[in-house]
């Protein structure tokens, strides 16, 4: 098959370009053949906001540039990743009109919430589900701390909504988890069109030993990710246990502040994914502690791929990856002391430790490899081509 695959890098690279990127190698890899549009969000910085507006409601730019690349060579899918804010949807029409099925990736929120996360002022919002306008977004300024640049993301969604992009242009949406999947059909989506299909870790990374003595945090640092709720669990545990944070963000500032009157914990910054995987596979367990309606859990599902058990808040599509008592445990979202005597309890259970990292490994090769994963991309488009 020859794709097309559309994407629009973010300025601070995360799992949506770290799984996109995956899903286009394992293409290459299996003999198809994968051409790239992608737009870069450092074109911002040159933009007006009248010119960054517009183009995220309809961009004739790159509605051209779909329609040459298809018009120039024939393609069998057009698989867009992330349009927004450059590309925008007006992608589908120049594929729908050259007669090229479309597969959408729904990675976020962002078709349903001005901000792509359902979460505002440090906690869960739905205010703007189900709702044709969505004032809420605007009011609090819900992207980007901005009420004109929510106004341009919600006008996005009102004219789309408008001209039925969502239900007529696309045939098929993936979204990573049935959690996510069920948001968008109370969001108006058509449940027939929404099919489920995980990211995946390849190449397989190998299990690790776990045997670092250290629990290890992975993910960007951000009021929603639960860098709060770690901190201050680790100052209510009585056994104290090293803490390696991986990643950066907007709270490093503060976590470096944090981490000097608390030696156990040690922020490492950013590292390669060799690195990562290395410190993944040492550590007794990974903690994933997010505030919000997390797509999925990559950090977990690579962690899965090292062997290492996952303590999860129990919230979202995170909590439907994890197993409680088998994969890892879960706590109460935001709750520091269930999470902490969920630390503890790991520490002194031993052989249920050493059970859980096994049933981590088994976990991520029956379900998160690259040969499971592409059989399902293949059913999809497959069925996108059939409508």
């Amino acid at each position: 098959m020859r794709i097309l695959s559309v994407h629009n890098r973010y300025q601070i690279r995360g799992g949506e370009d770290e799984s996109r990127q995956a899903e286009e190698g394992l293409l290459r890899e299996m003999g198809h053949e994968v051409e790239v549009y992608e737009e870069n969000n450092d074109r911002i910085a040159t933009m007006s906001p009248l010119g960054l507006a517009s183009r995220t409601i309809w961009s004739q730019e790159a509605h051209q540039i779909i329609k040459q690349r298809l018009r120039k060579q024939t393609h069998d899918i057009v698989h867009v990743q992330n349009f927004f804010p450059l590309i925008s949807p007006s992608v589908y029409y120049a594929a729908k009109n050259e007669g090229v099925p479309i597969v959408q990736t729904l990675r976020n929120y962002r078709l349903l919430c001005p901000n792509a996360l359902f979460f505002r002022d440090g906690s869960i919002c739905e205010d703007c589900l189900g709702k044709f306008v969505p004032l809420p977004g605007v009011v609090h300024g819900c992207y980007r701390d901005n009420r004109v640049a929510s106004a341009a993301v919600a006008s996005m969604l009102m004219v789309h909504r408008t001209l039925r992009t969502w239900t007529k242009m696309v045939d098929i949406y993936i979204t990573l988890t049935e959690f996510a999947r069920q948001k968008f059909i109370a969001g108006g989506f058509p449940a027939n069109k929404i099919v489920v299909k995980s990211n995946f870790v390849h190449p397989d990374p190998k299990p690790g030993q776990g045997k670092g003595g250290y629990a290890l945090f992975v993910g960007r640092l951000s009021v929603e990710k639960g860098l709060d709720t770690l901190v201050a669990a680790w100052k209510h545990l009585q056994i104290k246990l090293p803490l390696k944070i991986i990643g950066d963000g907007p709270l490093a500032g503060h976590l470096a502040e944090n981490s000097k009157n608390m030696p156990h914990i040690e922020w490492l910054g950013r590292k390669p994914m060799s690195e990562v995987y290395d410190l993944m596979g040492e550590a007794i367990f990974l903690i994933f502690p997010s505030n919000w309606y997390e797509t999925f859990g990559r950090v977990a599902v690579e962690a899965f791929a090292k062997g290492t058990p996952v303590i999860a808040a129990e919230i979202g599509a995170i909590a439907e990856l994890i197993d409680h008592q088998r994969t890892g445990l879960k706590f109460i979202p935001g709750n520091p002391k269930d999470l902490a005597a969920k630390v503890e309890w790991l520490l002194t259970h031993p052989k249920e430790l050493s059970q859980m990292r096994q049933e981590a490994r088994s976990e991520y090769e029956a379900k998160y490899t690259a040969k499971q994963n592409y059989y399902k991309l293949m059913e999809i488009y497959e069925l996108a081509c059939s409508n």
